[in-house]
């Protein structure tokens, strides 16, 4: 019987690996479980204007597991709002991990995807798109032209957005998005446990004043030659170039028959383009041999820029919410953490998302299979003049919908516009 050999180096980096997820301080975990809605505090935003939408506890129409659930908007032209509470804490000196997934089940066209985290005292009864937050995180698909993920982090009251695009998924499974803070000011997003995007603070918000700045001080010398290329001073324009006319008598133009001299005047072939006139004369370019490039200012020290190390720092995060609008419903949201530990927030993704995207990915697949089979069967007989009468109905209801729903369209645009 052979018997088995273990490296004996490896036991203790798979020791250290336990003792780090073990080390991990979980600030808030939430698998939606029984007892979920005693955690959760459902906001009265907008509930006089009866836009407030309904949340529902499910697993979906698709899912790997159908005891695995989790919240998800039910409504359409909502407005959601939610949020939970967990005990004060700072990430000062701590890594700060903020992480949950979410599934689009009503093949979004427009609507967030996001959550936030909220510092200080907050009437979580009134919590709404007004309330301050800290941080604003996820997917947010607007048409063709937003499809990304916010990374939104307030400094000094100010919401600044992070510059660099970071695209977000646009299909109706589950993914899990992943915002990683470190100490030294660095972050990592991440999209299924997959890094897709890294960098500073400091260069990819705009929370201070840049570094180093043009100098305002600084000219152009006035002997800088900038022009890459000249006219050929040794090129010479052709004899007779000049001469040659734009614009030919057509020789194929043949005078009408019914023309007549003393009545029409004397007649002329009309002109054509003339295929060897090549137009304004101009030399040939080359390269300057007094090309110095472009001239670009100096940077120097920006006097009005001031580093502050705590650049990275949340010192009252408190809440933990979900706020949004949305045109279309269908959005579900589940396994929320806030820990201070990657490789434990990396456990909980595999275990939870990883462990059911293969069975999600076949169910969803067989639901598309029933709705194709469905559409595809035939119905000849009262299909056209019924779709004439639900078309006529269909255009009474839109016109009523649009009316209705136009100026809460509007102001919503100003909303996300301002605090975008």
């Amino acid at each position: 019987m052979a018997t088995e050999r273990r490296n004996p180096n490896l036991l203790p980096l798979i020791l250290l690996s336990f003792i780090a997820i073990a080390s991990a301080k979980v600030i808030f975990e939430e698998r939606f479980e029984d007892g979920w809605e005693g955690r959760w505090v459902k906001s009265d935003w907008k509930k006089d204007e009866n836009m407030a939408g309904e949340w529902n506890y499910t697993s979906g129409k698709w899912t790997g597991d159908t005891d695995d659930k989790g919240i998800q908007t039910s409504e359409d032209y909502r407005f959601y709002a939610i949020s939970a509470e967990f005990p004060e804490f700072s990430n000062k000196d701590k890594t700060l991990v903020f992480q949950f997934s979410v599934k689009h089940e009503q093949k979004l066209d427009c609507g967030g995807g996001y959550m936030k985290l909220l510092s200080g005292e907050v009437d979580q009864k009134k919590f709404g798109g007004d309330t301050p937050y800290s941080i604003m995180f996820g997917p947010d698909i607007c048409g063709y032209s937003t499809k990304k993920v916010h990374a939104i982090l307030t400094y000094k009251g100010t919401n600044k957005l992070i510059k660099k695009d970071v695209p977000c998924e646009t299909d109706q499974l589950t993914h899990v998005y992943t915002f990683i803070l470190h100490p030294d000011a660095t972050y990592s997003i991440l999209i299924d446990n997959v890094e897709k995007q890294t960098g500073s603070l400091y260069s990819d918000w705009d929370l201070l004043p840049a570094k180093k700045i043009k100098d305002p001080e600084a000219k152009k010398p006035e002997d800088w030659d900038d022009k890459e290329y000249i006219p050929d001073p040794e090129d010479k324009k052709p004899e007779g170039y000049d001469d040659i006319p734009k614009e030919i008598p057509d020789a194929d133009a043949k005078k009408p028959e019914d023309w007549d001299d003393e009545e029409d005047g004397e007649w002329t072939p009309p002109t054509i383009a003339n295929p060897e006139y090549k137009g304004p004369w101009n030399p040939k370019k080359i390269k300057n041999p007094n090309y110095k490039g472009k001239w670009k200012a100096p940077m120097i020290d920006n006097p009005d820029f001031k580093d502050d190390p705590d650049l990275y720092v949340f010192p009252s995060l408190k809440y933990v919410g979900i706020e949004l609008w949305q045109v279309k419903s269908g959005t579900l949201f589940d396994n929320v953490l806030i820990c201070d530990d990657p490789e434990y927030a990396k456990k909980v993704a595999e275990e939870t998302w990883g462990k059911l995207k293969d069975a999600e990915k076949a169910a969803f697949d067989e639901a598309e299979k029933k709705k194709e089979e469905e559409e595809s069967k035939d119905d000849p007989i009262d299909s056209d003049a019924e779709d004439e009468d639900d078309g006529d109905d269909a255009e009474g209801d839109d016109a009523e919908d649009k009316s209705d729903n136009k100026d809460v369209l509007d102001s919503v645009d100003e909303d996300v516009h301002d605090e975008l």
